[in-house]
């Protein structure tokens, strides 16, 4: 009996074959819709809190002079020094790396080659709490950043723009009219999100040298701060703002005039954010399937009038109204687990495809795929009850006499 029930409606999904193929439609494009929408974004998630974790990840903390009151008033604050970084790396145990760092454009300048770029003055640290590594050479000694030597790492983009190949350890490259050697090069990380510009393409010379040769001052821009997973953010904070306050003679009664951001924040922002966007995404995609559930009680409604004969017949010959109902639904759900088995395929496919081309990571979701089947499956068994029921409350005589 329950065979006779799958057999019959794939008699009739092969009798009309275009129709079917329009009924199942609407409903790969919802699943197909909701499987991209949500997979896109966890992809999204992913890639954001990979880059994000490229410059220290949630265990890092960034300082800078000047606030934001709650009022909308801005508090100036005066640059950091050298020595605000020495008093919080020994103040605060907690903290691995303690990076004060100053900057500005300019002009790499090697032979006949030259390029623009971001020079960055900082310390060792610098490239602790923003993860960089070297491809060739070395980092700064303590002897070079206390005596402030002219010596410089390269990013990425510089070596290539400047030496095209060429082994840049131990040449010399000029920046702001001095002259630099060359000690170290890093691994490249990739452009920042978004197109908002190149981080590989920046130099990096001992802090001091920064302050001496090119700045001619002692000032510190901002600081980077890293520490291990388990640590309390909000003490380390505490504490660093502490010694600041002491440092900077800020009475009880004012507030800093220095700032705090840390990654965390960032990255549970962009959670949120792209979490939030995603179940729009998904919803407005889950709509479709809607669309197509009533399309489907339509177009099953109308199969009921043009069968209402063959349906007398069944009625006539001894079959039970549960019988003519279950083959009616059967047809239905079959019709929308066809879509839903080929909406996953395509929605799955589809998704890999853009997310090659968006260099998004592709991780599909198994609860989400599952979700979006039995969704499916539910809308052939809610939109199909009521034409179903209209044919199994027939009356076999009034059937027969139908035309």
């Amino acid at each position: 009996m329950w065979l006779q029930s799958i057999l019959l409606p794939l008699r009739e999904i092969r009798r009309n074959l275009m129709r079917s193929t329009l009924i199942i439609l609407g409903i790969v494009i919802g699943v197909a819709s909701v499987i991209t929408m949500v997979t896109l974004g966890n992809g999204a998630s992913s890639k954001m809190e990979s880059y994000l974790k490229s410059f220290g990840g949630s265990n890092s903390l960034y300082m800078e002079p000047g606030k934001m009151t709650k009022g909308g008033a801005y508090i100036q604050g005066k640059p950091f020094n050298y020595s605000d970084a020495m008093a919080i790396e020994e103040g605060v145990d907690e903290l691995n790396a303690v990076a004060p760092i100053v900057g500005s454009m300019t002009q790499a300048i090697f032979g006949n080659e030259n390029w623009p770029t971001s020079l960055t003055g900082s310390t060792n640290d610098f490239l602790t709490v923003q993860d960089w590594t070297f491809s060739r050479g070395r980092s700064f000694s303590d002897e070079e950043i206390q005596a402030g030597e002219a010596v410089c790492v390269l990013g990425s983009i510089p070596c290539e723009k400047l030496f095209d190949g060429q082994d840049p350890i131990g040449e010399t490259i000029r920046l702001n009219n001095t002259s630099f050697e060359v000690i170290g090069v890093l691994k490249g990380k990739g452009n920042l999100m978004f197109g908002l510009g190149e981080r590989d393409n920046f130099i990096l010379i001992p802090l001091s040298a920064f302050q001496r040769r090119i700045a001619g001052n002692s000032y510190v821009s901002y600081m980077l701060f890293s520490f291990n997973d388990g640590v309390s953010i909000e003490k380390i904070q505490s504490d660093i703002e502490t010694i600041m306050r002491e440092r900077r003679r800020i009475g009880e009664d004012k507030e800093d005039d220095f700032s705090f951001q840390n990654m965390k924040q960032y990255m549970n922002t962009m959670s949120m954010v792209t979490g939030s966007i995603t179940a729009v995404l998904a919803a407005i995609a889950a709509i479709s399937l809607l669309v197509g559930g009533i399309g489907i009680m339509n177009i099953m409604l109308v199969s009921v009038t043009e069968r209402t004969r063959e349906i007398g017949i069944r009625l006539a010959i001894g079959a039970l109204e549960r019988d003519v109902l279950r083959q009616f639904l059967f047809e239905a759900m079959v019709l929308t687990c066809f879509g839903g088995l080929i909406g996953i395929i395509f929605g799955l496919s589809a998704t890999a495809v853009i997310a090659h081309f968006l260099t998004f990571p592709f991780e599909p979701t198994p609860g989400v795929i599952i979700i979006a089947f039995m969704f499916s499956a539910a809308v052939g068994v809610i939109f199909g009850f009521f034409p179903a029921r209209k044919a199994a409350m027939l009356d076999p005589i009034e059937a027969l006499r139908h035309e």
